[in-house]
């Protein structure tokens, strides 16, 4: 039986390919520049920045990525780590820990498109 994976890299779903029906256990990541570009402690960094902006915010509040990147990197970094700061929202996603909104509904992270929010999982 075939599981759904997630990519530990992008927070991607990973598709199943047939060329990997023997070593399906042991995909961790969905393409080569997935496997080339793993995450470190930078974007480890920004995954515990996003849980510290939510921690720090009411109940039910959400927050725009930009705003982690933002603190993180600057304005004049924004544009350049934004990418980076969704996959770790993919990432924390994938574990758990938040949810991805887009106009207010919990969205499939890996087909999302546009302006995203975030918040803590509601239990």
């Amino acid at each position: 039986m075939i599981s759904n994976k997630i990519c530990q890299t992008c927070g991607r779903a990973i598709q199943w390919r047939k060329k990997w029906a023997n070593c399906w256990h042991e995909i961790r990541y969905c393409s080569l520049r997935c496997r080339r570009s793993k995450p470190n402690k930078l974007d480890r960094k920004i995954e515990k920045a996003v849980l510290e902006f939510l921690t720090h915010k009411e109940k039910n509040t959400t927050i725009c990525p930009g705003e982690v990147t933002q603190a993180i990197f600057g304005k004049e970094e924004l544009q350049k780590h934004m990418e980076r700061t969704r996959q770790a929202a993919r990432r924390l996603y994938a574990d758990g820990e938040i949810e991805i909104l887009q106009n207010g509904e919990v969205i499939d992270p890996s087909t999302f498109k546009g302006p995203i929010r975030l918040r803590k999982r509601i239990s």
